[in-house]
């Protein structure tokens, strides 16, 4: 209900009280007063029939009492009186004479008690009063009743009924009270047209002041508010236009400057408010999520979490995080459906050997596939089909596409995750710089772990890697056969032709080892000419064979050199872990102990470490 409403109906309901309490009151005071008017009338009537009663008894005219009496109604506007003679009297002076009636219930009451009874009665449509008064005996003045009445000081002699109308009484206050409650309600119809209109600019501000509320909830702030008065109420009016002009200014730039952050274009008729929350708790939640992957150790930590945000955040659940590897010119699969290292789904695998072929990687820019489905070429859903889009965004890392997340979206989700682009791209955007900074940490790494030259590990890398590798072995209770390799007659090469010539033959060599051993095996340059490999969960004849392969690949190999072929030769130790050593690091001597002694017996040859080898019983 309305301000104006519920003020008007209370005022309503007080009048209506005030007025029905004041008839009351009124009602109330002219009755009491048309009583006692009649009682004090009928008390001097009696009086004055009392004295008439004396004088006529002394006189000894009392038989003509009943004229007086009838003469007494016509003057004093009397209806009926009548006299009530006592048992005292008739005992004097006999019974009643002729005219008089036998005295009724209220009439015997007041012979018996001498008091005075008063009645209102109503008969039909006229009001009645009614009174009886008694007459006492007394010995006070001249004359008086004792002189004529052989009773006692006190006694009841007799009494006078009398009846008079009062209904003229009863329409005069009527009347009179009609007239006051016209003049109150009349008074009050003022008092409210005064109110009603004091009121109008306080209920016209406030329901004003609500529809711009309303307004504002919904994200509209250009209400207004007439301001119609210059008290307090205008002063109100005032201060909610400032207010919500202020908001309005102040939400406005807010979402200007939230919305360049996201890239979010406002939709027409959106709450601006609701979408500036929307906005603003996005991005405190990319804020914690660059805060979290700032601290993450390793590159891999950061497309996991990157993974899980798309999982939690965004509810996506099929989707892919390619990496580029430009020094390889080909892209790897990270993270497919939240599973790590799983194998290309979405997309057809040449993708992972021809980049190029991949239009987010060629291009750098977002591949839209839920607007243009045909946009990429390279996108190939499961057989069993269905309504698929897809979304991929290249994250660029200094100034090159780095790697690449690819949305899968289904048709009834397309329109929820197109309403979340904004945001996902602020995610994106904030794990760029952070996976550059990995990457460029990891190439760091990488080159102090690796030799420039050959491109193969060094003896660093060994020594950092050792311990997983030896644990590696444990748990799977298998072997690692250790190979030693060192060129024959190398310093040669260099004094003769120069070390540009050493280089080129260690390159060529260095190849030869990477081509002859699995993906899983390491090929270290361990120092100068020689080298080191590690032949996982291999050993006896198969390591055996893999180091005569080796050499007989070397032996068969000819680099030409500024016009001249050259061809060398390589010695090769052999040694087992753990068979020969329960330590890693003494195997690796003992395959160096087994290459000395290739090189003691002829060089170019596989010598196997056997214990009568090793004369220095110190351990390594």
């Amino acid at each position: 209900m309305r301000l104006n409403s519920k003020i008007s109906l209370f005022f309503l309901a007080i009048a209506a009280t005030l007025v029905a309490v004041l008839v009351a009151i009124s009602l109330y005071a002219f009755r009491s007063f048309s009583i006692a008017s009649a009682t004090e009338h009928i008390r001097t009537a009696a009086e004055i029939v009392r004295v008439h009663l004396t004088e006529s008894m002394i006189n000894g005219v009392i038989d003509q009492r009943q004229q007086f009496l009838k003469r007494l109604t016509e003057v004093q506007g009397l209806k009926s009186a009548y006299v009530i003679r006592s048992p005292l009297v008739d005992q004097q002076f006999g019974k009643a004479s002729k005219g008089e009636v036998p005295p009724d219930e209220i009439e015997q009451q007041v012979l018996q008690d001498g008091q005075p009874q008063f009645r209102v009665i109503e008969n039909g449509d006229d009001l009645i009063f009614r009174g009886t008064i008694p007459y006492i005996a007394s010995a006070r003045g001249l004359p008086n009743c004792l002189q004529c009445h052989q009773v006692r000081d006190g006694d009841v002699l007799g009494a006078v009924t009398m009846t008079m109308s009062i209904a003229p009484l009863r329409q005069q206050a009527i009347l009179t009270v009609a007239g006051i409650v016209g003049a109150v309600s009349l008074f009050v119809l003022l008092l409210f047209v005064l109110l009603r209109h004091l009121l109008r600019p306080i209920s016209d501000t406030a329901n004003a002041v609500e529809e711009a509320v309303h307004q504002a909830i919904e994200g509209n702030f250009k209400g207004h508010v007439n301001k119609q008065t210059g008290d307090e109420i205008g002063q109100i009016a005032f201060d909610m236009n400032r207010l919500l002009a202020f908001l309005d200014e102040g939400l406005n730039r807010i979402g200007r400057d939230v919305a360049q952050l996201t890239g979010r274009a406002p939709k027409p008729g959106e709450n601006l408010l609701t979408a500036t929350i929307d906005m603003v708790e996005g991005l405190t939640k990319a804020s914690h999520f660059k805060q979290a992957i700032e601290e993450d150790e390793a590159k891999i930590e950061v497309y996991q979490r990157l993974a899980a945000t798309l999982e939690d955040e965004f509810k996506l659940t099929e989707f892919s995080i390619y990496e580029v590897a430009h020094d390889k010119n080909e892209m790897s699969t990270l993270i497919v459906d939240g599973t790590l290292n799983a194998p290309c789904r979405w997309c057809n695998p040449h993708i992972l050997d021809r980049p190029e072929t991949c239009r987010a990687r060629r291009t750098g820019h977002l591949v839209d596939g839920i607007v243009q489905p045909d946009i990429c070429y390279a996108f190939k859903p499961p057989a069993e089909g269905g309504d698929y889009g897809y979304l991929c965004f290249p994250i660029i890392q200094s100034g090159v596409v780095g790697s690449i997340v690819q949305l899968v979206v289904r048709g009834e989700d397309k329109e929820r995750v197109e309403a979340a682009l904004p945001y996902i791209n602020v995610y994106l955007r904030e794990a760029a710089p952070v996976l550059e900074a990995r990457r460029l940490m990891e190439s760091l790494k990488e080159s102090t772990l690796r030799d420039p030259m050959t491109g193969l590990n060094n003896r660093r890398f060994l020594e950092e890697y050792v311990e997983t590798l030896v644990a590696n072995v444990r748990r799977k209770r298998s072997h690692l056969a250790i190979l030693m390799l060192d060129m024959d007659y190398f310093k040669m090469v260099n004094d003769t032709y120069g070390h540009d010539a050493g280089d080129s033959v260690l390159k060529a060599v260095a190849q030869i080892m990477k081509q002859a051993v699995r993906t899983s095996d390491m090929v270290i340059r361990y120092g100068g000419e020689e080298f080191l490999i590690v032949l996982q969960d291999t050993c006896g004849d198969s390591a055996f064979q893999v180091a005569e392969n080796i050499r007989l690949a070397v032996e068969k190999l000819r680099i030409n050199v500024g016009g001249t072929v050259l061809q060398k030769t390589i010695s090769i130790g052999m040694a087992d872990y753990p068979d020969d050593s329960d330590t890693f690091w003494q195997t690796v001597k003992f395959a160096d102990v087994a290459l000395y002694r290739a090189k003691e017996t002829g060089r170019n040859r596989v010598v196997r470490f056997v214990p009568e080898m090793w004369t220095d019983k110190h351990e390594y």
